[in-house]
């Protein structure tokens, strides 16, 4: 827990996790088999060979994701099975993708909507989010994702910032989230409403279902190239407003390199990604990627219910389920027993990204699931993922795994900040057990390109050939990663550089515990003290006994910086992506009012 500390060594993971091996068929069947051999061998330029590239010339992720299968056998394939939260279940086939997302682009093109444009998409789970995105790029446009459950500010910002010039949503989101901001994004000319303008009668909308009914089944698309602007998509960072980090069409090679070899996943697959496509995740992975490989993907319109979802990795025979640790964290919580009739044998790879995965949960899906989880680590900024626990390899819970073939990552040493230090321009490793601010090598097809509009904020992401992800982490001898917190995240303690979620996931390893959030409280000797808040799962209740059992147990783990405090909490806040809101428990802890955290953020 200290700045050298070892952690996952060969023969064994942090806080004692013993090392998952798989079996050797299991090894066999994989996309990536031998990672030292592909990682010598690899290369973008070869990879690009996987893509089909326009007819005419150019590349475009829209054909890439439909009309290259739809133009072959696949055409009549699965694309995508979409679950209403009332039931039943909606099958576009890949020959019906390419046809409704040509409409769409055509009513974008009549709408005069041209090429380079910012459409920005605020809509559920629903089958006209894939139409509306994959139809803007096939137009040419920069589709930019919403996150549906965002208030009216935040969109009113991403519009703003975007200055988008046309938004695709409902009915029910117009009112609630548009309506009071559309006099404030006078650049927006288009509204598109998918579901009827119903009763909302704005002059400033149009029906996009009478639209599409009436626009043509073929569209050529616009010729793009790899360098060309795809997508935008928004983060928050740690201050200030969001920041919109820019891809291009060229991303997708890295999108179908990196789902074949971290998520094992191939054509033919039945491919779950629970992460909603208004965030990264849920578009790389959860639309691009798995359509490029020839996957069939589901799309749950409904919100986290456990028997729901054991009822969907059953009767649709789900392959590869890619989801959150938060969510994996709350089928925990219903214990080891699965509903009855749950058939999960059709699950060959379980995968999940957001936020650190803690080690207790990955040997729980291994001794419940039958299958251990594989975490892996990327971000917006990177567009694709970066280091990954493989599916031939052994699974070391509580790592992030290794960089994929074709990334070069690094840990940098820190300067006072907690940030890499630079000195002159230059850069310097990390020793093996030292933490370090992970560092990416420029390159890769998905990295993003700028920061709309914020081009002294983009170049302050890259030092000494490095793109700085912010993050700190730890390498092993082998290679793995395992990560320690943001930079600013991370608790300075009498010495001591404390990872919060390593201490989380050392308190999860108690019985008793089926969460924990962990931050550093102010102190005038040691600076400051590790005070952890513990949700406890069913059957538990708060008490003396249970408090000293925990202190205790923590100490066992942990050692010198083991939690000084530990207050039992009825819930933890959550970002909408999952994440537990550290800085909304610190500034509740410090008595700041509510969702003000203005004096604890940290460099961005």
């Amino acid at each position: 827990m200290t700045d050298t500390a070892p952690v996952g060594a060969t023969t064994g993971g942090a806080f004692g996790w013993t090392p998952i091996d798989k079996p050797q068929a299991e090894q066999a069947r994989a996309n990536l088999i031998d990672y030292d051999r592909t990682c010598r061998e690899f290369s973008w330029e070869k990879a690009r060979s996987e893509l089909a590239g326009l007819p005419h010339g150019g590349l475009n992720i829209a054909y890439e994701a439909v009309d290259r299968h739809a133009e072959g056998p696949a055409a009549d394939r699965p694309a995508l099975r979409w679950l209403p939260a009332t039931g039943g279940e909606v099958v576009l086939t890949y020959a019906d993708l390419a046809v409704a997302t040509n409409r769409f682009a055509n009513v974008l093109r009549g709408m005069g909507i041209r090429r380079g444009e910012r459409v920005c998409v605020l809509l559920g789970r629903t089958p006209e989010l894939y139409i509306a995105v994959l139809g803007a790029l096939k137009a040419g446009c920069v589709v930019s994702p919403l996150f549906s459950a965002f208030g009216p500010e935040p969109v009113r910002q991403r519009l703003e910032i975007s200055a988008a010039a046309a938004l695709v949503t409902s009915t029910a989101l117009y009112r609630k989230k548009v309506a009071p901001i559309r006099d404030a994004v006078p650049a927006l000319r288009t509204v598109l409403i998918t579901d009827g303008l119903g009763e909302t009668g704005e002059m400033f909308a149009d029906d996009l279902a009478a639209a599409m009914a009436v626009a043509d089944a073929e569209f050529p698309i616009v010729r793009t190239y790899a360098d060309d602007a795809a997508l935008m998509h928004f983060t928050s960072g740690t201050t200030g407003k969001p920041k919109g980090a820019l891809h291009v069409h060229g991303a997708v090679l890295a999108h179908r390199v990196t789902a074949r070899y971290a998520l094992d996943l191939r054509a033919g697959d039945i491919f779950w990604c629970t992460a909603d496509p208004g965030w990264v995740t849920g578009m790389s992975y959860g639309v691009i990627a798995p359509l490029c490989l020839g996957a069939t993907v589901i799309s749950d319109e409904a919100e986290f219910d456990a028997r729901r979802w054991y009822d969907i990795l059953t009767t649709q025979q789900v392959s590869v389920w890619y989801t959150a640790p938060t969510a994996l964290r709350m089928l925990m919580r219903y214990g080891d027993r699965l509903p009855e009739e749950t058939d999960l044998s059709a699950l060959r790879f379980i995968t999940s990204v957001g936020e650190p995965l803690n080690p207790e949960v990955v040997v729980w899906s291994e001794r419940v699931l039958g299958r251990p989880v594989h975490d892996n680590w990327w971000q917006t900024e990177t567009g694709a993922i970066m280091i990954a626990n493989l599916a031939a390899a052994q699974v070391r819970p509580g790592s992030m795994g290794r960089p994929l073939p074709g990334i070069e990552a690094t840990t940098l040493r820190r300067g006072p900040d907690g940030r890499a230090a630079v000195v002159d321009g230059a850069v310097r490793p990390a020793e093996p057990g030292e933490v370090g601010e992970l560092a990416l090598r420029p390159g890769w097809p998905s990295m993003f390109r700028a920061y709309w509009g914020e081009s002294e904020r983009y170049a302050r992401c890259f030092a000494g050939s490095w793109y700085l992800s912010g993050d700190l982490a730890r390498r092993d001898a082998d290679g793995y990663y395992w990560f320690v917190g943001r930079a600013d995240d991370v608790i300075k303690s009498a010495g001591h550089l404390v990872g919060p979620f390593e201490v989380e996931s050392a308190l999860m390893r108690h019985p008793a515990v089926a969460e924990a959030g962990v931050i550093g409280t102010p102190d005038p000797v040691a600076g400051e003290l590790v005070k952890a808040f513990v949700l406890l799962r069913p059957g538990y209740q708060a008490s003396e006994e249970l408090l000293a059992e925990l202190t205790v147990f923590g100490r066992k783990a942990l050692g010198a910086v083991a939690p000084k405090q530990i207050e039992f909490t009825e819930g933890l806040p959550h970002t909408r992506s999952g994440k537990v809101m550290r800085r909304l428990l610190k500034a509740r802890e410090l008595g700041l009012p509510e969702g003000d955290t203005s004096t604890l953020e940290g460099p961005s």
